[in-house]
């Protein structure tokens, strides 16, 4: 058992919590996450083999959806190989430089995955309003543009965190409330004045994840003001077809980084793996859909 106060000694050790009060069935608590973890990753890697070698799939909508495939699965890896050496009994202890590498790639792909869905949603408004201009404004060249904006707009304002973190002390308890690391559960064990990544952290939230929330809603209203204007009523039903997928991609969103930031450390752990698993109902859509422009 990990000492669970180290008052007056600077260490660069921390430890890993698993699911509070429930530690003698961690092990059989491992068996349903580890089928889930499984059936997530499988479902996302057959979006990507299936977008990558259908030709009908070879559109827009389908390359956001991949790319979405991929940010989940990398938003998820950190979390879930830090819970089963925990579930696992292998160890608790994770160094610190190994934690903020963890803690970012956490939370940049959770921007990551906010800003790919505020992506799709504009494919969308374009494919509905803009149908015979959607292959000329989206090329591969663009939508490759946007998956690294997306990836180096999330990553770039959380350095600033990272260059705190490193001269920051932790004389106080280092055990961990979760089983990976996560950046407000870093500082509040440090004993230097966190004010500045208190603020600066709600400021990226609200600046990304915010903003992109925003962008995602604005862009539907005008994709529903476009759809309502369609006089046939089956116009209507195929445009709102068209947006249907990625309408239920953004409602997950609107829960994706707040899951993270604000549940219990139980739920925490079990949605993390679960961020992977909506892959294989996305599977289905993308084996049986095709393509629908106005």
């Amino acid at each position: 058992m990990a000492p669970s106060n180290f008052s007056g000694i600077v260490s660069s050790t921390f430890y890993l919590t698993g699911i509070p009060g429930y530690e003698e069935f961690h092990h059989w608590i491992s068996i349903p996450f580890c089928l889930i973890y499984i059936v997530g990753v499988t479902g996302n890697c057959s979006i990507l083999h299936i977008v990558r070698t259908d030709p009908r799939l070879h559109e827009p909508m389908y390359y956001f959806l991949a790319m979405l495939s991929l940010t989940d699965m990398a938003m998820s890896l950190p979390a879930t190989v830090s819970l089963f050496r925990v579930l696992w009994s292998i160890s608790r202890e994770i160094q610190f430089n190994l934690c903020v590498v963890q803690m970012f790639l956490i939370h940049t792909f959770s921007f990551t995955e906010s800003s790919v869905l505020l992506a799709m949603a504009l494919d969308r408004y374009v494919a509905i309003c803009h149908p015979l201009r959607y292959a000329t404004i989206l090329t591969p060249k663009l939508i490759a543009k946007i998956g690294i904006a997306a990836l180096l707009r999330s990553a770039i304002p959380l350095i600033p965190l990272l260059v705190r973190l490193a001269f920051f002390s932790f004389c106080r308890s280092h055990v961990l409330s979760h089983s990976y690391c996560l950046h407000q559960d870093i500082i509040r064990l440090a004993c230097n004045d966190i004010r500045f990544n208190v603020i600066y952290g709600m400021v990226v939230i609200l600046m990304l994840w915010g903003m992109d929330s925003l962008g995602i809603l604005i862009t539907y209203v005008f994709i529903l003001h476009s759809v309502l204007r369609i006089a046939s009523r089956e116009g209507r039903l195929k445009a709102l077809n068209t947006c249907a997928s990625p309408h239920l991609c953004c409602a997950y969103s609107i829960c994706a980084y707040d899951r993270v930031v604000y549940c219990p450390p139980f739920w925490q752990t079990f949605l993390s793996l679960c961020s992977c698993l909506h892959g294989s109902y996305l599977l289905n859509g993308a084996t049986s859909a095709q393509p629908n422009h106005l």
